[in-house]
Order: structure tokens, then C-alpha cells, then sequence
């Protein structure tokens, strides 16, 4: 797959100035899915927030996770994912 620049320019020191091109780090095919889990067992819940190990859910019992492997996440906090993305 060919990259796509996003720009071009020129770095400038002194005399001496250098072509820079600037490359998306992701592909815009590259999406990242997200999965709401229990906080406490990591369990993925269901669309009426719903945990098969604990049963009804409130708001702030759940979070958002990766999945890396089946049946195997990685929990993101708001904070970190918004920092990721800024």
C-alpha cells in the first residue's frame, strides 16, 4: 500500500534546509474497535448492560477494553485513550 503524504515542507537551519514529509502513522482502514467490560472480571457486556457473571450493570461499572486475544482484554481508561488521541 502506497503512503499518502500529508505534508510537505522544509526544515530550515541556518543556510542548509532539509525536505520533510509528513506520513499518517495510521491508515484510515485501520480502525480501533472497543469493547465495554465489567471493571471488576473483565467480562464484555451485553447491549442492555448486562454482565453474565454479576447480571445488571450500572453506568459507572462499566469500561471500555481491547480485545488481544479471545476472551482477553486490556482495559483503557478515558484518560489515557483521550491522551492517546489529542
Amino acid at each position: 500500500m502506497a503512503l499518502n503524504t500529508i505534508w510537505k515542507g522544509q526544515l530550515k537551519i541556518s543556510l542548509v534546509s532539509f525536505p520533510v514529509r509528513l506520513y499518517a502513522a495510521v491508515g484510515s482502514t485501520n480502525k480501533l474497535a472497543l469493547n465495554q467490560l465489567h471493571k471488576q472480571c473483565h467480562s464484555r457486556i451485553q447491549l442492555d448492560t448486562f454482565c453474565p457473571e454479576h447480571g445488571k450493570l450500572t453506568r459507572s461499572e462499566i469500561t471500555k477494553g481491547y480485545e488481544y486475544e479471545k476472551g482477553k482484554y486490556i482495559t483503557i481508561a478515558d484518560i489515557e485513550f483521550f491522551a492517546c488521541v489529542a
